[in-house]
């Protein structure tokens, strides 16, 4: 167990409803997350020393802001282990692109070391602790692809169809903050009920927000809009990876073979559980 190499996968919202604010100034969404095999890799070495370190530093993301050493301080001192950890993280995900790195990469040390450091902690319990690192983390260790109300904790299992994705990734970095922040937001669509629901009914609150400020998440997002065989196309998050559905693997990576030169993105497919779904108890 120790020293493996553990995934942590990307996801993308089918859609993202803003239908309301809270008292304390956090948003009220309705959105459906996707788990897609397209994954970061982290790679954990028990210490008895109690140290926890990251060997892999993230340009641009001091060790003490990095969501894989919060999560595992976190952790340790909430469950008065004296284990420590040396944490080794590859980047795939693309950061500032919606598409929950951050967040999965927490996730996923939260699981691996309940496990590495045998604490025996429940699922409820790990997410509980993962939402004070970030409202996206909760999802991946719940771990099935989910409809997720309030500020997106609420969370009830979704099935969904076999798919495959072609994920785009304009080269900015959106601060999520700002989006939400923004004067030009909605806040005020009505909320759907599950079930049931049709994700074609759905639509992404915070797109027309982030394609006025970035051209680029626009240009990209009308490209994919043009695609013939694409059941869906969207952002994902507050972006500015977009996205486009298909329904099987060969359209996908034909529709990523007419990408123009200066565009760049990757095919994945649709997971129905978290690869990792297994590593807490109910």
């Amino acid at each position: 167990m120790n020293n493996l190499t553990y995934p942590a996968p990307t996801k993308v919202n089918l859609f993202l409803h803003v239908v309301g604010r809270r008292a304390d100034g956090y948003h009220l969404l309705q959105t459906v997350f996707r788990f897609l095999d397209f994954s970061d890799e982290l790679r954990f070495t028990v210490q008895k020393s109690g140290r926890i370190s990251l060997l892999t530093p993230t340009a641009g993301v001091p060790e003490e802001s990095n969501l894989c050493v919060r999560a595992a301080k976190l952790l340790q001192q909430e469950s008065n282990t004296p284990l420590g950890v040396d944490i080794s993280l590859k980047k795939h995900i693309p950061m500032g692109g919606g598409l929950g790195g951050g967040s999965s990469d927490a996730a996923t040390t939260l699981l691996a070391l309940n496990r590495l450091w045998e604490l025996g902690w429940t699922r409820a319990h790990l997410m509980e602790l993962g939402l004070r690192l970030g409202a996206d983390v909760p999802v991946f260790i719940f771990g099935e692809n989910a409809f997720a109300e309030g500020v997106g904790e609420k969370l009830t299992p979704i099935k969904l169809p076999s798919a495959w994705y072609l994920v785009l990734t304009p080269p900015v970095q959106v601060p999520t903050a700002q989006v939400f922040a923004s004067n030009e937001l909605t806040r005020n669509t009505i909320p759907i009920k599950i079930p049931p629901f049709s994700i074609a009914q759905g639509h992404n609150d915070l797109e027309l927000v982030v394609c006025r400020a970035y051209p680029e998440v626009a240009r990209h997002l009308q490209w994919l809009r043009r695609l013939e065989n694409a059941t869906m196309a969207a952002m994902t998050g507050s972006g500015g990876c977009v996205f486009a559905e298909f329904a099987d693997e060969a359209q996908a990576h034909e529709a990523l073979t007419q990408l123009p030169i200066d565009m760049r993105g990757f095919v994945a497919r649709g997971l129905d559980r978290h690869p990792m779904y297994d590593f807490s108890e109910q």
